[in-house]
């Protein structure tokens, strides 16, 4: 009986169904997208790709927050005129000749393309593609054409494990400022930060234990080198220093190593500011003489190798450990595209877009 009932019913459904007129434009089939957005790289090394690329990364207010008048002045008149041909020497050192790219680049892409290799081949309809916050690919040509595509539900996905408002929010910023300009938007969500995910943290730890297994030497010492912050962003309320802590003990923990094993440091800082402390180029100086010689280095908060781990990590640091008396350094790479990398991630959206697929909750834990 209810089975005819229902059987009657979408009948009638489908006699009602308004038809399209002749002229009316092609609706695409509906699906849902999930976009993965980094933070950004220049198009080339030459010096007029690094001034624009730093110019829009600088310009952010997120970013940088000081006095708009003064910034613009410094910026426009001094770091721009300085800066590229310094950045422009540390991209030529990591550049991806074969496919004429940095690795941040060449990292996301693969990571969108492998995953959609395995949603599809785990039969979920789902879009994957990839923006960048700063250059290109820009997340307002993303959007349009994932929307253009039939994608009426968009999940962004923002690559930083540890939330910050200079990374997680102005990438969301931006995405919502060219949802803005859509006459018809999709729907929307935004992935949180996964600094204390499990799946996170176990990936990291194998790569950690995979690669030095490789090695014939034992570390003294792990350093977890964090992108650095001004200090006062941490006191005006940005978490990001506690959900760096919290990913390095967690990785310590789920390693088993002792205390005194595992320790915390901060890159990559600029200007005058006090920044996140302690500092590692500092710490780096200062380890052989502690009697620490034999270091490794991880950086958990990227998602991907770029110029940051590459030239400033794995070729900068390293330089000076052994100027400072060292004797073994290893840097460990990114999870980048690695199956366990690829698996972080797939959880993250998997677990986000449940409800928009149902059938996909035995696949969330």
């Amino acid at each position: 009986m209810i089975f005819w009932t229902t059987f009657r019913l979408m009948k009638k459904m489908q006699v009602f169904q308004p038809s399209l007129p002749p002229d009316h434009p092609t609706i695409p089939r509906e699906k849902v997208g999930v976009l993965l957005i980094n933070l950004g790289t220049p198009d080339a090394t030459d010096f007029w790709s690094i001034r624009r690329y730093l110019k829009e990364f600088l310009s952010d207010r997120r970013v940088i927050d000081i006095n708009p008048v003064f910034w613009k002045l410094l910026l426009n008149l001094v770091i721009l005129n300085v800066r590229p041909s310094i950045a422009g020497k540390a991209y030529k050192e990591i550049w991806v000749e074969e496919t004429d790219e940095s690795p941040l680049r060449l990292h996301t892409r693969n990571q969108s393309e492998f995953l959609q290799a395995m949603m599809d081949k785990n039969g979920e309809n789902l879009v994957i593609d990839w923006a960048m916050r700063y250059g290109n690919p820009s997340i307002a040509s993303k959007l349009e054409m994932m929307r253009s595509e039939g994608c009426r539900r968009i999940l962004l996905l923002a690559l930083y494990p540890q939330y910050s408002a200079t990374t997680t929010a102005t990438a969301y910023d931006k995405a919502f400022e060219a949802l803005s300009k859509m006459r018809w938007q999709p729907s929307v969500r935004t992935a949180p930060a996964y600094p204390d995910d499990d799946t996170y943290i176990k990936a990291l730890a194998e790569s950690v234990k995979s690669h030095i297994a490789k090695l014939d030497w034992k570390p003294d010492l792990l350093l977890t080198s964090f992108h650095g912050l001004p200090k006062r962003y941490l006191t005006a309320g940005d978490p990001y220093h506690c959900h760096c802590m919290l990913t390095s003990r967690l990785l310590r923990e789920e390693l088993d190593w002792p205390a005194d094993k595992v320790r915390v440091a901060f890159q990559s800082r600029f200007g005058r500011e006090e920044w996140l402390k302690p500092y590692i180029q500092n710490v780096v100086e200062e380890l052989p003489k502690a009697g620490i010689k034999n270091v490794a280095i991880i950086s958990p908060g990227f998602v991907s190798d770029c110029v940051e781990t590459l030239e400033e990590v794995a070729i900068g640091l390293r330089d000076t450990f052994y100027e400072s008396g060292g004797e073994k350094f290893t840097f460990i790479p990114c999870l980048n595209s690695e199956f366990e990398g690829l698996k972080v991630l797939e959880h993250q959206i998997l677990r986000e877009v449940n409800g928009w697929f149902p059938n996909l909750s035995n696949r969330t834990g």
